[in-house]
């Protein structure tokens, strides 16, 4: 089995706020994938004592545990409690009701020698190929369809879209928000091949427009996801005039994971 995992902070001066891992069982049957993009907060408080790599390290943790030590548990539910138990880590420390208490998108992926699971919530990207070269993105396309007016500043976002119905959601403090995940199954013959990435790697796809998700598996398959990376920072450093980036950072957390079934 090729693994492979990369995960690059955007600015060298300030931490890594994704989280990346792979998961085996002693066993040797199945596997598991997990990725987590830690959400930035705009300058002010978060209502937290903790940072959001703090957070992402805890969460992901909890869920690389629990996706491995209790394969018959749903995705859904191993988000739920690894939120829960997350929050229960500063509960009595921190305010976790401020909208802007540390969270993450989430992708998901677990493997047995029948299925593949998987899980997306918010801009996080999963994409399985099949043995025939077929790629399909699994994408948690909600924050995409929102009308630009509610993303038109932290403040509007905050009271009007994040973590609310007819908005997007990201995994902060309440469990309830797995159930608002993307989530389903395939037969593991129909996966050869599967790849996570945070936001920041998926630019090469939907802000450079480089290639289609098609496209970009195959570079992971050919290169792996240092090569995917570094050329993603490089079309960063040229967009000089800002035609793709526009008003977004610079330069972004980038992680990406490759997995052959």
């Amino acid at each position: 089995m090729r693994t492979e995992l990369v995960s690059e902070p955007g600015d060298q001066a300030f931490p890594n706020e994704d989280f990346a891992s792979v998961g085996l069982p002693a066993s040797g049957q199945g596997g598991s994938l997990v990725l987590l993009d830690g959400v930035t907060p705009p300058r002010g408080g978060t209502g937290c004592l903790h940072s959001v790599p703090w957070f992402t390290a805890r969460l992901g943790g909890a869920l690389t545990e629990l996706t491995v030590s209790h394969p018959d548990v749903p995705l859904a539910e191993a988000l739920a409690a690894a939120v829960a138990r997350t929050s229960a880590a500063h509960a009595e420390t921190c305010d976790l009701s401020h909208p802007r208490t540390p969270q993450a998108t989430v992708a998901l992926a677990r493997w047995s020698p029948e299925t593949v699971e998987y899980l997306v919530l918010s801009d996080a990207v999963l994409l399985l190929a099949a043995p025939d070269g077929t790629v399909t993105a699994v994408l948690d396309d909600r924050l995409d369809r929102l009308p630009r007016a509610l993303l038109a500043s932290a403040e509007i976002c905050d009271a009007e879209a994040r973590n609310k119905e007819g908005g997007f959601f990201t995994a902060a403090a309440d469990p309830a928000v797995a159930s608002r995940a993307v989530t389903g199954s395939v037969p593991r013959a129909g996966v050869s091949a599967l790849a996570a990435l945070s936001d920041g790697a998926a630019r090469w796809t939907e802000t450079f427009r480089e290639g289609d998700w098609t496209d970009l598996f195959a570079r992971l398959r050919k290169e792996g996801p240092a090569a995917l990376v570094r050329r993603v920072r490089e079309l960063e450093r040229a967009d000089e005039e800002r035609v793709f980036l526009g008003r977004g950072k610079r330069h972004d957390d980038a992680t990406a994971v490759y997995a052959e079934l």
